[in-house]
């Protein structure tokens, strides 16, 4: 994430007051009384306690007690040991052991300076149940070498498999100089996978039998997957154990990947659906695209944060789609993909505020962190709301026949209500070479016929929009 310092306007106490798109959600404000030093993660521990961890850039974890009175208590001050002195450095993510209730086990990933390096350690708790652990309790995992101080990714996570997930960025500069996201034998712009309850070979952990590149001298053994830019938060869906990754984009382009083991998602050879170095004919065999993309604009954003599957009860339209979030233009949607692959996008809250983290509590709702230091809840919308104008409209955009195609190609569409709709095509650079639907639709089944003309063989980007919602279809055009 590229953290930038911002002056905020101040918010109400209770219900914030932001622009609501989908009429369905509201940002309500909690812990009024407490405010953070750049708030960066949520974790709830799984103990059952009802408590919530709040990790600060700075360097200080506080554990906050819900209910009518919050209570706030420092959990952990790491300060003397953290490297914050820019925005992408810091105390940056935080990761309960499965078995915490027992061993009181619990993971941080940090910057440390002299030399600059990333910290992956373990503390333990004082004692069962406490809200305070010490700094003497550190053993540290794992270091890893930064050559610059941006894109430090900084999210770790336990998977359902047990084991321990750490997102890296590619090191830093700008446009990976070193091609760490290309070399596998680099833990740079990666996700990293560890065993920290068997230790082996000198190390506090050891790589996972199934690790993907577990004895290949050819990579980095503790690597899952590679060719990521800066992951800077994923995390895992309860329901279908799907890792989802929001990865942070250079110039042009945010990209949302669900990462399985041992797949290559491109960096620096593509940034999103588009090539990057080389700007084009790059080579995209044996990558794996994205699901999502949006541009650098006031619509999309410039820095993504990824977010979660939702999964609770409060929302229940929401229910299966993944929350996400741009830092710098403060929009919040919710994404799903369906059985078919399509990816349906749909605006939630415009102006949500510079969203650094997000986490769940025990219940599986959504909790937000500001970086001015407040924090917030996803709740339902109130019932007396009226769908506003440009409000999301149901629809629905189906793969193209034949794909692959070398003449002409059918792209079927189905729209639920009237809308204004358009559906284009566009190429790997992210131009638009064809403009196929424009205007007015009333509900019905349509569909719209491309013939592509002096184009290019390979792969192109069908979107379709309408009201606040956004679908987008990959086609493989052979000549």
């Amino acid at each position: 994430m590229s953290i930038i310092r911002t002056v905020f306007a101040a918010a109400c106490i209770g219900v914030l007051c932001y622009a609501c798109a989908d009429g369905q959600t509201r940002l309500t404000r909690v812990y009024p009384d407490f405010i953070f030093d750049r708030p960066v993660d949520y974790q709830t521990p799984p103990d059952g306690s009802g408590r919530a961890m709040i990790v600060e850039q700075s360097g200080r974890i506080y554990a906050v007690q819900h209910g009518a009175m919050p209570t706030r208590e420092l959990m952990l001050d790491i300060k003397d040991l953290v490297e914050d002195r820019s925005g992408e450095l810091g105390l940056l993510g935080l990761a309960f052991h499965p078995r915490f209730s027992e061993n009181g086990y619990f993971y941080v990933d940090y910057t440390a300076s002299s030399p600059l390096r990333t910290v992956i350690a373990r503390f333990t708790m004082t004692t069962p149940g406490s809200n305070t652990a010490t700094v003497a309790s550190r053993v540290v995992l794992l270091e890893i070498p930064q050559p610059y101080e941006n894109h430090n990714g900084g999210c770790i996570a336990f998977g359902p498999d047990g084991y321990l997930y750490i997102g890296m960025g590619d090191g830093g500069s700008g446009g990976d100089p070193q091609n760490n996201g290309q070399n596998k034998k680099s833990l740079l712009g990666k996700i990293l996978r560890i065993d920290v309850n068997t230790p082996t070979g000198g190390r506090n952990y050891s790589i996972p039998p199934d690790n993907p590149f577990r004895g290949d001298a050819s990579a980095a053994e503790e690597v899952y997957a590679y060719g990521l830019r800066n992951p800077w938060r994923f995390s895992f869906d309860p329901v279908t154990k799907k890792l989802w990754v929001g990865d942070v984009g250079q110039n042009k382009y945010e990209e949302i990947d669900i990462v399985e083991s041992g797949k290559n998602y491109g960096w620096r050879t593509m940034e999103g659906l588009h090539c990057f170095s080389p700007a084009a004919g790059c080579d995209q065999n044996g990558l794996a695209l994205p699901v999502w993309e949006y541009g650098h604009d006031a619509a999309g954003g410039w820095s993504v944060t990824g977010g979660h599957v939702y999964r609770g009860k409060n929302i229940p339209s929401l229910y299966g789609k993944y929350v996400y979030a741009d830092f710098v233009s403060q929009n919040l949607w919710a994404l799903s993909v369906d059985a078919q692959g399509v990816a349906h996008n749909e605006l939630l809250l415009a102006n949500a505020g510079a969203i650094s983290s997000f986490g769940v509590d025990a219940g599986n709702e959504l909790f937000v962190c500001s970086y001015d230091g407040k924090m917030y809840r996803l709740d339902k919308a109130a019932a007396s709301r009226v769908k506003t104008e440009g409000a999301a409209i149901d629809f629905h955009l189906d793969q193209n026949y034949p794909n692959p195609f070398n003449g002409g190609t059918v792209l079927p569409f189905r729209i639920g209500e009237a809308a204004h709709a358009t559906l284009t095509i566009a190429d790997v650079l992210g131009r638009t070479v064809a403009t196929l639907v424009e205007g007015h639709h009333e509900p019905g089944s349509y569909s719209a016929r491309w013939t592509p003309r002096n184009a290019a063989s390979g792969v192109y980007a069908c979107r379709m929009t309408a009201g606040g919602r956004t679908a987008m279809r990959l086609l493989v055009y052979q000549k």
